[in-house]
């Protein structure tokens, strides 16, 4: 397991004459605007670790292993998905999934809950000529609600759930007896393709 040297803790106020430091380290995000989806996607963690997260009860709820990404339509295809370290936020998969999900489909809209509240990815949403709607996260202050269309369109991300959850359900997604990220991430693939089958046999009647 590689083991990480501490960051030695920066001084504050302006550094003394002759004095050299550290330049800050760039934030993930910020990198992602100039990567291609391939290079972001490359960077992101794929080692096995415990992830942590709320349920739709609000209760914390933590598991080891993987972490599936997936962006869907609005009718519950799923369009792009990558599985990463359990322990990535996020909103760290969402810049890199935009622009893989753009190259593919053209679409209009991104619809994502509070995790993803963060300027460049509203930039980069915007960037692709797309309309961001995105929950905000009031990080324990209040926040402004969501204008009428716009709450409107968001109910649409219940999609997203629903095929989440069949993922989980009805696709193997919870039931994973293999190790690894390459196996892993193979088992479930197989239940995005056969997820994204199923959804269009149901919508073709």
């Amino acid at each position: 397991k590689e083991v990480k040297e501490p960051r030695k803790p920066r001084k504050r106020g302006r550094p003394a004459k002759g004095e050299e430091r550290e330049s800050p380290v760039e934030k993930r995000l910020d990198r992602q605007v100039n990567q291609s989806a391939e290079e972001a996607i490359s960077e992101l963690p794929v080692v096995c670790d415990r992830g942590t997260k709320k349920n739709a009860q609000g209760y914390k709820i933590s598991w080891n292993g993987y972490k599936l990404h997936l962006d869907t339509n609005d009718i519950g295809l799923p369009i792009s998905a990558l599985v990463t370290s359990a322990s990535l936020h996020d909103s760290q998969a969402a810049i890199p999934l935009i622009k893989l999900t753009s190259g593919k489909v053209t679409y209009l809209y991104d619809l994502m809950d509070a995790a993803y509240d963060a300027k460049r990815i509203e930039e980069i949403s915007r960037g692709f000529g797309h309309v961001p709607i995105i929950d905000k996260n009031g990080r324990g202050k209040d926040v402004l609600p969501m204008a009428p269309h716009e709450a409107e369109r968001y109910k649409i991300r219940s999609s997203a759930e629903r095929a989440n959850s069949r993922l989980k359900e009805d696709f193997g997604a919870n039931n994973v007896m293999v190790k690894g990220h390459a196996k892993v991430s193979l088992h479930l693939m197989f239940g995005v393709i056969t997820l994204f089958s199923n959804q269009l046999l149901r919508l073709l009647g």
